[in-house]
């Protein structure tokens, strides 16, 4: 909403613009809260405000409420709200700051909205950041930008909501992050829980993704080579999306995420109210009509955070300067490989 600045306070773990070591606190002020102050106060209230209890499809309103028992299905959809993701992208900037000590760069690109996808466009990574960073729906492609705008426009008089896809890139990344050994630190699949509990997210791919299950192994694995000057293992191609067997292998990682439609609909779909039983419209609360750029920052945070966990469970090291020297060290060591 235009009242949020979405402005972050360090309260805690930083110092003269250094973390500490200590955990680190960041606040972020919800200015639209002092208008629920009479509704969702922690004590028991005067009057008790009007529930909500007509579930909107596609939201946690009614699962929630069957889960812990609650007919006023505000208590569900506040905490489920996709407002929750601003501290995430908080997380994932201090996240940023680390992997950009040891060369790693993320950043997103939206790849289609509704029925407009982007043509391969055959960019430099760098120039392919530069171009979605340019644009108001973080897209690189500006012919495909135009239709994009015009879907979302037609579908906003329609009273309907649209979703789409977005990538996440990151660049820089050592070959050994995540782990072959074990199932629960296979990078791919920290990644893919990462990326799919966004709100809305309900489909990840990795590297080529669905699109290999349709062609020959010949087609899709990435052959090996070797560039002597360079002293590093080299691929013509990325299908695997730099990672083979739950770990990184050098190439860029590449993800995708597909988002539904928002759910929240001007034009309401038939549900039951949850207290009478009696079918009615969804309820209604305020609602966007496309948010895949929106979701590319927060998928970029995620990313970045799960990388920089990976990070620290490779080297270690309990500063910055200790860090560096071990990722100096096994930089060293992959060349003398």
């Amino acid at each position: 909403m235009k009242i949020e600045h979405d402005r972050v306070a360090f309260t805690a773990g930083v110092r003269d613009g250094r973390t500490l070591g200590s955990p680190i606190c960041m606040t972020i002020e919800n200015r639209d809260h002092a208008s629920w102050t009479d509704r969702m106060a922690a004590e028991p209230l005067p009057t008790r405000p009007e529930p909500l209890t007509r579930p909107r499809p596609g939201h946690a309103d009614l699962a929630g409420g069957l889960k812990f028992d609650r007919d006023d299905l505000r208590d569900v959809l506040e905490r489920a709200s996709a407002r929750e993701t601003a501290a995430r992208t908080a997380v994932g900037a201090v996240a940023r700051k680390l992997l950009g000590e040891v060369g790693v760069d993320v950043f997103a690109h939206v790849v289609a909205i509704g029925p407009v996808h982007v043509d391969a466009l055959g960019l430099s990574h760098s120039e392919l950041k530069k171009r979605s960073r340019a644009s108001d729906l973080s897209c690189a492609d500006p012919a495909a930008e135009k239709k994009m705008r015009e879907a979302i426009l037609e579908t906003a008089h329609a009273g309907d909501t649209l979703g789409g896809v977005f990538e996440v890139v990151a660049t820089g990344v050592p070959p050994g992050l995540g782990s072959h050994t074990h199932w629960d630190r296979k990078l791919d699949g920290r990644l893919a829980q990462a990326l799919v509990s966004i709100q809305a997210i309900k489909a990840v791919e990795i590297g080529d993704g669905w699109a290999a299950a349709g062609r020959r192994g010949s087609t899709v694995h990435d052959p090996i080579g070797y560039d002597h000057d360079r002293k590093r293992f080299t691929r013509p191609s990325n299908h695997a999306g730099g990672l083979e067997g739950g770990v990184t292998n050098g190439e860029p990682v590449v993800c995708r995420a597909a988002m539904k439609p928002i759910a929240t609909l001007k034009k309401a779909l038939e549900s039951v109210d949850v207290r009478t039983k009696e079918p009615y419209a969804a309820a209604h609360e305020r609602s966007d009509i496309c948010a895949v750029a929106a979701a590319s920052v927060v998928g970029e945070a995620m990313v970045c955070i799960v990388l920089a966990e990976a990070t620290l469970e490779k080297f270690g090291g309990d500063s910055m300067g200790e860090l560096l020297r071990h990722v100096d060290g096994y930089r060293k060591q992959l060349q003398e490989y």
